[in-house]
């Protein structure tokens, strides 16, 4: 290949995205990857037994289905197939019925009883001016195109769940539920914005769904390398780069890294005061994963939440606050808040004919070495009394072993930093995607609008480049 007009440093969804911004717009593009498949957070590995699929980290995939770059995209073209299970997420609790995310706003408001119409008015405003609200909802910071949209959500969302919930709603099913989609931001439930991360997640399974790739989410992964590719962009894997200053010269140069990676690889090139503000860049609490092979679906008590491609398992909103709470401050619970994803029973090919696989993990500490394996598997229990007996082999992740494998995922912070409102906005730093480094940029989820496998990162990094070079 020709001397190459950009350089891209990581083969994850955003980094792939911000290559294939730049291939279409003419640049000779090539791409360093680490490790020896394409993927990053976006990969599939037979971790437990042979003939069993699992992803490694990312699984359930709503802001993909949902962001505005992939639509542009031609990935089915490429094997990407999206699997949408009859409900999106579901909630068991100890006594009575889950509560059940659909499609259908109308269907799940019927699952939550006296909240039946507080969760339609709190709900349906968001979700009927989600095309308004997108743009601006994954992007950076800016003067948005639809301000009042804009202004109606951010009355409500700017506030902790848990003040979201309670204000909101009478019902402890309700509240609940909330819980369980706001603890997807990573930080306690009295922190703001978790309720924004609550809306956005629920608002999203009403307009685009939960869904997830056939085969694995390496088929996400594969399918935007493949499509790179044949605009002429190349994939280098087993290519870890130790120094920016080893690299080929190019125009530009797009990190998919979070801020420490960064650092050690572009340190000796940037100005001290930059390297000072990365380093006060906080990372949150990290990630506790066990992957399951089974011999049979998961024996859930109430036999509706075989209907959901993701479960929330952690009861009440008292129980999940306090567990976010403990894992913020550095305590370990013995009732953690469990996400969990059973993708075999809408999609057969990730195991041998009559077996399944789980997926699930809890937020711990950051960086702690705790066995959170027993306690994961309790609160599955609780709610699915006979799951461990279903138990073929289990495979568990720990903090460092995210870090290990991904260097980005600093103390097993899968979502690259913590995601409060400081950190929404200066992320990593006021500058965002571009550095003081004439054509070194970050295009990883440490820059808006942060974690989701959506690829926005890589496109907003990607059209700041163009946009510095006269395009």
């Amino acid at each position: 290949m020709a001397v190459p007009d950009a350089i891209v440093i990581g083969a994850g969804p955003n980094g792939l995205a911000a290559a294939i911004v730049l291939a279409r717009a003419g640049r000779r593009v090539v791409v360093y990857e680490a490790q020896a498949d394409v993927g990053g957070g976006c990969k599939s590995e037979p971790l437990t037994l042979p003939g069993f699929v699992h992803d490694v980290c990312s699984s359930i995939h709503p802001m993909a289905v949902g962001s505005p770059f992939f639509r542009t995209l031609p990935l089915a073209d490429y094997g990407l197939e999206w699997i949408e299970p009859p409900a999106m997420v579901a909630h068991p609790f100890d006594e009575g019925p889950a509560a059940i995310v659909e499609r259908s706003l109308e269907r799940t408001a019927e699952h939550l009883g006296i909240d039946d119409e507080a969760y339609r008015r709190l709900m349906g405003p968001i979700v009927e001016s989600w095309s308004r609200l997108e743009d601006a909802l994954l992007g950076p910071p800016r003067l948005p195109r639809h301000p009042i949209d804009l202004a109606r959500f951010g009355i409500v969302a700017l506030q902790s769940a848990d003040r979201l919930a309670r204000a909101r709603f009478a019902g402890a099913r309700a509240r609940s539920l909330l819980a369980g989609l706001a603890a997807h931001s990573m930080v306690p439930l009295d922190v703001a914005p978790s309720g924004a991360v609550g809306l956005v997640l629920t608002a999203v399974a009403h307009v685009g769904g939960w869904p997830f790739p056939r085969g694995g989410a390496q088929r996400l992964s594969d399918a935007l390398a493949g499509y790179l590719r044949s605009l002429g962009g190349e994939i280098v894997t087993s290519a870890p780069v130790t120094a920016i200053e080893d690299l080929p010269p190019a125009r530009a140069v797009l990190c998919d890294l979070s801020p420490k990676p960064l650092l050690a690889v572009a340190g000796r090139v940037l100005p001290e005061s930059y390297k000072r503000r990365l380093g006060t860049y906080r990372y949150g609490m990290g990630a506790f994963k066990v992957d399951w092979a089974l011999d049979a679906p998961i024996p859930w008590r109430d036999p509706t939440v075989a209907r959901a491609g993701t479960v929330h398992v952690g009861g009440s909103l008292e129980e999940i606050a306090a567990s976010e709470r403990d894992a913020w401050e550095g305590r370990v619970t013995d009732r953690p808040f469990v996400l969990l994803a059973q993708h075999t029973l809408f999609d057969p090919s990730r195991a041998p004919a009559g077996r399944h696989t789980a997926w699930t993990y809890c937020h711990v500490p950051h960086g702690s070495a705790a066995d959170r394996l027993a306690a994961i598997e309790a609160q599955i229990e609780r709610f699915a009394p006979g799951f461990r007996e279903r138990v073929l082999a289990r495979h568990v992740i720990t903090p460092a072993e995210f870090e290990r494998r991904n260097p980005s995922l600093v103390g097993g912070d899968i979502a690259m930093g913590v995601t409060d409102l400081r950190q929404m906005i200066a992320r990593p730093t006021l500058r965002w995607y571009r550095t003081p480094r004439r054509g070194l940029y970050l295009c990883s989820a440490a820059t808006p609008p942060g974690v989701g496998v959506h690829g926005m990162c890589g496109y907003h990094a990607a059209m700041a480049a163009l946009r510095d070079q006269g395009e």
